[in-house]
């Protein structure tokens, strides 16, 4: 391919030139090139036209013998997405310098080419060259991206012998290369023994231990930084939402606003996220402003998850007019718009947005799949879920996983089917998790089968012997059908077995502020007054006529 590819750039500039029209206003600069001109050219090339005609004036004014225009030429194509490009014009330069060796390693690293980065690197001191302060970081991120831990230490062997080991730029690229490996007491040890730090040294350790979810320790090193950035802060902010903690992260996201730091695409996504899962709509309607303000609209992630955001807040109205707007949509836009409308119970409205997905001829993805399943479940469409389970395989070759046999069993046992359930529980090509018995023991509760309830719990005291859930859904089961002996059981198996049931909670966003409550919880500062209206709000409900479900669970008895 590289070979091919070689002799085709080294063809005569006419028919390099004959390839295709340029507009006037590109092909007057690019015949009155000359070396301080050729930087301002590259910066203004966006298509494989512009390169195509660059190189071949290049070529035919000398200018590709030069390194440095070369170098920049080289990067240019890198950055465009033309590697290949970008590669070929390397392997026929004759004496390339450090500089250019730099160049494609870097262009290379940031590609799914980075194996071939790391060959391009081992082949600078076999052409008698050493490897510099820029060779080093280009290849660790290389290796960053592969998450080759041996590579990466054979790596930090030459620097220390060629002496780089206190280079501040060596050392940041070993510690972002040793954390994404998850050797984070390695990246530790490294940046504690540096004697100079910059915030891109600190960013490396604060987001390594953020990646792999030790976010307390890397709030503890962002507290101490002398000096933040945008990466600092979205680090931190990821971290926690990574974490589901979102609250920790909006209240990053708040001190980030304080310090009036802009935030980035990624930070903005992190927030989004954080605010999905709490419902803090009204922040998340300011980062929606902020998309608009600054024309980010057309950064197709970020508009996904302010679909996700408005779907999960309650309000699918706008999240339906986001979609609307769009003008370009991903298969995660459709997916996610799909899975928005199924939670909202709208199952109908799912459907129907998973045909007009198929009309605009975008392929689904397993997750698509999951979304439409689930729909299907929500509104109790057994036959149209059969239907779409059969084509994931038949029409779009979609093997499915077990979250779609999840999904299967869920419809199944929710409208009753439960022998059906149970069948294909069995026949599935998958161990059993417990998500699968989840489901059986949710449909066992539904339907009232103790037999079934009773066998689903059993397998998923194997598989998840903490979840207090599991346990309280079996008790409902014994409390509906009056069997008060079992479910004390059930409570005194909880005991002996040290499983405590997770306390209910809820948040409300209220002036910009998303207050959360616990069951029993009274460490919220106007909680007496809280408990106050509840109580008479329950007082109201009793004189309307409201009678609490106690027989519903012994191990649900908060309303009582």
């Amino acid at each position: 391919m590289i070979q091919c590819l070689s002799s085709r750039f080294l063809s005569p500039t006419s028919s390099i030139l004959s390839i295709s029209p340029l507009s006037p206003s590109f092909k007057k600069q690019i015949h009155s090139l000359t070396d301080p001109h050729l930087f301002s050219l590259l910066n203004q090339c966006s298509t494989f036209k512009h390169i195509i005609q660059t190189h071949g004036f290049m070529v035919s004014k000398g200018l590709d013998q030069s390194n440095i225009l070369l170098s920049k030429f080289i990067d240019t194509c890198s950055f465009l997405g033309f590697k290949d490009y970008a590669y070929s014009v390397f392997t026929i330069k004759t004496q390339p310098d450090i500089y250019l060796y730099n160049t494609m390693i870097r262009g290379l690293s940031q590609t799914d080419s980075a194996k071939e980065a790391i060959l391009l690197y081992n082949r600078i001191q076999l052409a008698g060259f050493r490897p510099d302060t820029y060779s080093f970081p280009f290849v660790l991120k290389a290796i960053t991206r592969l998450s080759s831990i041996e590579v990466g230490k054979e790596i930090h062997g030459q620097i220390i012998r060629i002496g780089l080991n206190s280079d501040i730029h060596v050392l940041t690229g070993l510690i972002q290369m040793y954390s994404a490996c998850g050797a984070i007491t390695d990246a530790r040890q490294l940046f504690d023994r540096m004697h100079q730090r910059d915030v891109v040294s600190w960013n490396a350790m604060v987001a390594g231990y953020a990646k792999i979810g030790n976010v307390d320790t890397a709030r503890e090193l962002f507290e101490l930084m002398p000096e933040r950035n945008v990466i600092s802060w979205t680090a931190v902010i990821s971290g926690y939402a990574q974490m589901n903690r979102p609250n920790d992260a909006i209240m990053i996201f708040r001190r980030m606003q304080l310090a009036e730091v802009e935030p980035d695409e990624i930070a903005m996504l992190a927030v989004l996220s954080a605010c999905a899962h709490l419902g803090a709509l009204e922040l998340g309607e300011w980062i929606h402003n902020y998309i608009d303000k600054h024309g980010l609209h057309k950064i197709v992630p970020l508009i996904n998850a302010l679909i996700d955001m408005y779907a999960k807040s309650g309000n699918i109205e706008k999240a339906l007019e986001v979609f609307e707007n769009m003008s370009h949509r991903s298969v995660i836009t459709w997916t996610t718009m799909i899975a928005g409308l199924a939670l909202h119970g709208l199952g109908t409205e799912a459907l129907e947005m998973f045909s007009r997905m198929e009309r605009a001829k975008v392929k689904p993805n397993d997750v698509t799949f999951i979304a439409i399943l689930s729909a299907c479940s929500h509104v109790g469409l057994v036959e149209t879920g059969r239907w779409h389970f059969g084509i994931m395989n038949s029409r779009y070759k979609i093997t499915p996983k077990i979250e779609h046999y999840g999904c299967m069993v869920d419809l199944l046992g929710r409208a009753g089917y439960l022998q059906e359930a149970q069948d294909m529980v069995r026949q599935m090509p998958f161990e059993t998790n417990g998500a699968i018995w989840g489901a059986l023991l949710a449909a066992s509760r539904i339907h009232g089968d103790l037999e079934l309830g009773e066998c689903a719990l059993r397998h998923l005291i194997e598989v998840e012997p903490h979840n207090s859930g599991n346990y309280t859904l079996l008790s409902n089961i014994y409390a509906a059908l009056g069997k008060w002996e079992d479910v004390g059981t059930v409570r005194k198996v909880m005991r002996d077995r040290g499983v405590k049931k997770v306390p209910g909670g809820s948040s409300v966003e209220l002036n910009s502020t998303v207050h959360e409550f616990i069951v029993g919880d009274d460490s919220h500062p106007q909680s007496k007054r809280i408990y106050e209206v509840v109580c008479e709000i329950n007082s109201q409900l009793k004189m309307a006529g409201y009678v609490p479900k106690v027989r519903e669970g012994l191990l649900d008895l908060d309303e009582g």
